[in-house]
């Protein structure tokens, strides 16, 4: 049975830093492209960034240059650093594993993350 468990959210003030961690048990973690997606309230849910196994990262426009994924297969966990935090940034952060060789996609519960003064 496939976990996605994330941590690592909470309030934060404009220009400040938050790091989440996504520990991934049940499934052979470095075969799966993981990424970290978000929903604020009456928007659809995005993407924010994907790092494959072994390859480069992708990012959305509105967060390139600020935050930062990343990935430690020995450890199952995918990381995203986010600076330069911004009130827009307030969303609910989704840990995600995609696997598209087997149809496999799994979600974590999501974390929320609100950058308030």
């Amino acid at each position: 049975q496939v976990q996605l468990v994330e941590s690592g959210g909470g309030l934060v003030q404009p220009g400040g830093s938050l790091r989440l961690s996504c520990v991934a048990s049940g499934m052979a973690f470095s075969l799966y492209t993981m990424g970290w997606y978000r929903q604020a309230p009456g928007k659809l849910r995005e993407l924010v960034a994907a790092i494959p196994s072994g390859g480069s990262a992708n990012y959305a426009d509105s967060v390139k240059g600020r935050f930062t994924i990343s990935r430690d297969n020995a450890k199952n966990t995918v990381y995203l650093q986010m600076n330069s935090l911004k009130p827009e940034d307030t969303a609910v952060y989704y840990c995600n594993a995609l696997r598209t060789l087997s149809f496999e996609n799994y979600w974590g519960q999501g974390t929320q993350v609100t950058v308030s003064s």
